[in-house]
Parts: C-alpha cells; sequence; structure tokens
C-alpha cells in the first residue's frame, strides 16, 4: 500500500514557490523559510495519508460468463477501516482489450447506507468473443485534508468468457413464433404443407387440388387428397469462414459474430422443428467441425462450439474446407454458408468449391450487406481522392454482384442482407425451404 500527494497539494507547493523566491530577495536571511515551508507541506501529505485509514476488503464481483455486444456488468465493494473525510474513493480495472478498447475501467465508489460499503459499477460491452482476464484493481481513496491519496493494488486473477450472442433466440418474437408455427414439438398436420406423406383425406373446398390422389379417388368412388407434413430430421450444417475478410467490424462486431448469432437463432429454431443441426468453422484449415445435434437441450454444445470459433488472420481455403465437408456428410444437407469475398481469385476458388457442393446438397449462402460500399458510391464527391475512392468502391460492388449472379446460377440460394435483418431473413429462408421440402 502507497500513498502519493493529490493535485491539491501539488498546486499548494508551486504556489508556495513564488513566495519563497520573493522572500529570499527581499531577505536573504530568510531563505531557510522555503525549504521549510516545503517540509512542512510534505508533512502535512504524511500525516493526511494516516488519517486517510486503511481499506480492510475489497471485491469485484462479475459474472463468469458474458455474450458478445451485451451489457456487462462489474461492481467493486471496498470495507474501511479508520477513515476519515467524506471525500469518495476510486477504483480502476486492468482487464482485457476485449472488454474495453483501452484495458482500463475506473469506478467512481459511493456509499451504500444498507451494506455500509462502498460500492462502484460499470457496464461494459465486449466486442469480440473468447477468454477475456480481469488482471489487476487499483482502489484509492483520499485523506481528509485533501492532500494525499492512499492506493492499494490488488492482483487478480479472473477471467470471463465471452460467448456468442443469444438474445435473438429469446427474443419474446421468436417465442411467440415458436408457439404459434407448425415445426414444433409438436407435429401438427397442415394440409397442403411439406413434401413428406402424411394420410389420406376427404378433399374439401380450397384444398390444393393438386393434393387430389386419383387412383385412391377412383377405388373410393370419392375424391381423396393427401395431406402432407414438413419432413424431420433433416441435416443442417451451419459453415463459417473465419478469415480476415469476416473478422472486420461492422457496427463495432466483427462479421463473424453477427453471422454466429444469426446462425445460432436459426438453429435454435432448427431443432425445434425436429432437425439435426451441426457447426463447421474453416480458415487456412478446419477449426471447428460438431457432430449433429438432434434436442434442443443439446444447444448449449452448439453455443460452446461456437464460441470457438476463432479471428484468423489467413486466408480462407474454401476448396479444402468444403471438400471435407462434404465428405462428412452422408445424406443430402442443407449447408449454410457464412462467408466474404474481397478478390477475384479467392472469389473464384470459392465458386469452384461451391459447385462441387450444390451437386448433391443444397446451399444457402449468406453475406452481410456492405453498406460501407454502397455508401461510398452513392455520396457525391467533392474531391479528386473522393472520386477515385468511389470509382473503386463501384468496382467492388460490381464484383460483389457477378459473384452472387454466378452462385445463383448454380442454383445456390442467396441470403445478403444488413446486419440488423441477417437473423430474420435467415430464419425466413430456412422455414421456406422447409416448407418446399427442398432440403431433403
Amino acid at each position: 500500500m502507497t500513498f502519493y500527494p493529490t493535485t491539491r497539494a501539488t498546486l499548494l507547493l508551486v504556489a508556495f514557490a513564488p513566495l519563497a523566491l520573493l522572500l529570499a530577495a527581499v531577505a536573504e536571511a530568510a531563505w531557510v523559510l522555503a525549504p521549510l515551508i516545503g517540509l512542512i507541506v510534505l508533512a502535512l501529505v504524511a500525516v493526511d495519508a494516516a488519517l486517510a485509514g486503511r481499506v480492510e476488503d475489497v471485491r469485484l464481483i462479475a459474472p463468469g460468463d458474458a455474450e458478445i455486444g451485451e451489457p456487462l456488468a462489474l461492481t467493486v465493494l471496498a470495507d474501511f477501516v479508520g477513515r476519515r473525510g467524506k471525500a469518495a474513493p476510486e477504483a480502476a480495472l486492468a482487464l482485457d482489450p476485449r472488454l474495453a478498447h483501452d484495458g482500463r475501467v475506473a469506478l467512481p465508489l459511493a456509499f451504500d447506507p444498507a451494506s455500509t460499503s462502498w460500492s462502484g459499477s460499470a457496464e461494459l460491452i465486449p466486442n469480440r468473443r473468447g477468454s477475456a482476464p480481469i488482471s489487476a484493481l487499483w482502489l484509492r481513496w483520499p485523506g481528509p485534508l485533501g492532500l494525499a491519496w492512499r492506493q492499494r493494488t490488488q492482483p487478480l486473477d479472473r477471467t470471463i468468457r465471452i460467448r456468442p450472442n443469444l438474445a435473438p433466440a429469446r427474443s419474446p418474437a421468436l417465442q411467440i413464433l415458436l408457439r404459434d408455427a407448425q415445426f414444433g414439438l409438436i407435429a401438427r398436420r397442415i394440409r397442403g404443407e411439406g413434401s413428406q406423406f402424411e394420410a389420406l383425406a376427404e378433399y374439401e373446398p380450397g384444398m390444393d387440388r393438386r393434393r387430389i390422389d386419383w387412383k385412391s379417388s377412383a377405388r373410393h368412388v370419392r375424391l381423396l387428397a393427401k395431406e402432407m407434413e414438413a419432413e424431420r430430421n433433416l441435416p443442417i450444417v451451419f459453415a463459417f469462414d473465419c478469415g480476415p475478410a469476416m473478422c472486420e467490424p461492422v457496427e463495432g462486431m466483427p462479421r463473424i459474430d453477427r453471422a454466429v448469432s444469426a446462425a445460432l437463432t436459426t438453429a435454435f429454431v432448427a431443432l425445434k422443428a425436429g432437425d439435426r443441426v451441426a457447426l463447421f468453422g474453416f480458415a487456412a484449415r478446419v477449426l471447428v467441425a460438431t457432430p449433429f445435434i438432434a434436442d434442443t437441450r443439446q444447444f448449449h454444445r452448439l453455443h460452446a462450439a461456437a464460441a470457438e470459433l476463432d479471428y484468423r488472420p489467413e486466408e480462407a481455403n474454401f476448396t479444402l474446407a468444403l471438400s471435407t465437408l462434404a465428405a462428412r456428410l452422408q445424406r443430402r444437407s442443407l449447408v449454410v454458408l457464412f462467408a466474404e469475398f474481397t478478390d477475384p481469385t479467392g472469389a473464384e476458388l470459392m465458386i469452384e468449391s461451391v459447385a462441387r457442393l450444390v451437386e448433391r446438397h443444397r446451399v444457402l449462402f449468406v453475406v452481410l450487406r456492405d453498406e460501407e460500399i454502397e455508401h461510398l458510391t452513392t455520396r457525391e464527391p467533392v474531391s479528386v481522392q473522393a472520386i477515385g475512392v468511389a470509382v473503386a468502391a463501384d468496382a467492388l460492388a460490381r464484383q460483389r454482384a457477378l459473384v452472387l449472379a454466378r452462385l445463383r446460377r448454380l442454383g445456390v440460394d442467396i441470403v445478403e442482407a444488413p446486419y440488423r435483418e441477417i437473423g430474420t431473413r435467415l430464419l425466413e429462408a430456412y422455414l421456406a425451404l422447409k416448407r418446399s421440402g427442398a432440403i431433403g
């Protein structure tokens, strides 16, 4: 535990310096008073530090887990013994940049009469997934004269695991959808929906005429129609490009984290619908490959696996990754691919790999709309440099549109939307494919 002068003590010494010079100029014999005044101020600083009391206990309250993009509350509690003065203590934490960009957060403390402790809180927004250590806590409090700070430094060994954001999966709107949708834990037989034959029923006005079973109708001498339901137990793989392009931030959060949040929301709905879900992540090599999960009670395994999708500096190897994925799939599956492309060579390799994958599986390609490029191409240029930037952005936008058009010609379904809508659009695309029976 240490102590040091406050700003008030420093200003007091500075204020006495001109007075000491004036005193030495007027009366040379009195020059010894100048250092004496300084010693008196330093003595007052020491006395003030002694009267400040000591800290009896200091505690950090922090959760063990947090979700990226969601508020995280940290609280510091401190108890003092023999403390005089009413000035508030201050606390600070040294933590990982995943929790705060500058690696430090200050917490002013206030007295709580109910607990007779000093407490302070800070609300942080985690900006990247991973393990975020909190390494140290500093606590300082002033003396009654306001001339000295006493400080205590306490090393900490706390780690907060930052996981993918599941707020969309917990949203009331999605819960209402799961409650009212035809894809739930209880299979509801909806006439005219799905592709799997369920039973024959007497034809009624309003039913789809294409469902009429003419042979059965001829045998029974009355119109009979097929009742269909959506097929269950369909394999769905969410594949993530973890390369540098997907790690670029969109409104303060990396693209891959936006993608993971949308994927987990759709995965939760798919598990509710009775389908099987797996995660697959890759960069230069395969990073994560989970087995298929078929029960919502095992959803936490997908959540934990998604947290392991690391941010990688190397370019994604689509050829290796998608060929490995194709070898793992034993039956026709829905592959939801989250990827980003920035150069023509990488885009060409990606198209070739997707073309081989789409021969046997249904592929849904998900990409975040690049609003920054759209803004650069549409804003009015005000300088020669701005014109060059607009031309380059327009070229990137044209290349992007060309790649998506080529994927569509291969039979790939495209979901392109702003980050705010990507989760909803992906869920709509999944439900549409499931109703149409295009997955199995």
